[in-house]
């Protein structure tokens, strides 16, 4: 697995460094939110293990944050010192998958960290998601913002290849392999299928997902996410 580690506990961070590395894993680390968010949202992880209590930007606005302006849903488990159940509760709220309290044997860690990721793994084979748009690959359900769409077969088979590669660019050969089984259709086929599928998951909404790489093909892709300004230093030990 790969796993981003953000502790600002110099020691913790490096004892959870050398016992994942030494079980096989690739860690990444940061010892202040800010830095573990742009880690989070440039990098790819299978999951996240995040500590509450940050400089500068602490864990819950990181989770939060993440959960709500990437199309990242890497799983998230809270590491903190604080075992209320109302700082559980709130963690949670704001999208952490589990929770662990400190002190904590490194093997548990290991064993909680590989459990959600297992599970995400899982999920995210059969329900796809990019921003605020879904593919649900159980039941075809297509939504946007909630929104029920209603799409034809080659249009949710267009969805499907430009969803599990995003954001990288499809080229015109793959739609026509996965529409066509390889075989060259009239030469406008492939741009009116794309121009259907546009307007359905595009045209009542604000943001654009379907992008046009002039020469090369078509991406689907949210809005990249803005790293947040700073926030108040809160520390509690």
């Amino acid at each position: 697995m790969r796993i981003l580690v953000i502790e600002d506990h110099k020691d913790i961070l490096a004892n959870i460094t050398e016992y994942f590395t030494l079980k096989g894993h690739e860690v990444t680390g940061a010892l202040d939110g800010l830095t573990g968010f742009h880690h989070a949202v440039t990098g790819h992880f299978d999951a996240i293990i995040l500590d509450l209590m940050l400089p500068g930007m602490d864990g819950i606005l990181v989770c939060k944050t993440l959960r709500e302006n990437t199309r990242h849903q890497v799983p998230i488990l809270m590491l903190t010192a604080r075992d209320a159940l109302d700082d559980r509760i709130t963690g949670f709220n704001v999208g952490a998958d589990d929770y662990i309290v400190k002190p904590f044997a490194l093997s548990e860690l290991l064993a909680r960290a590989e459990s959600i990721s297992r599970r995400f793994t899982g999920m995210k084979q059969r329900m796809l998601k990019i921003h605020d748009l879904t593919y649900d690959l159980d039941t075809l359900e297509v939504r946007r913002a909630g929104k029920l769409l209603k799409l034809n077969p080659h249009s949710m088979t267009l969805l499907e290849l430009l969803m599990r590669k995003s954001p990288a660019v499809v080229k015109r050969q793959e739609f026509e392999q996965a529409i066509w089984d390889g075989n060259t259709p009239e030469s406008d086929s492939l741009r009116t299928n794309i121009y259907m599928l546009r307007k359905i998951i595009d045209k009542s909404f604000d943001v654009p997902l379907l992008h046009t790489v002039h020469g090369m093909g078509y991406k689907l892709q949210g809005p990249r996410a803005l790293l947040p300004g700073p926030t108040p230093e809160k520390r509690q030990h």
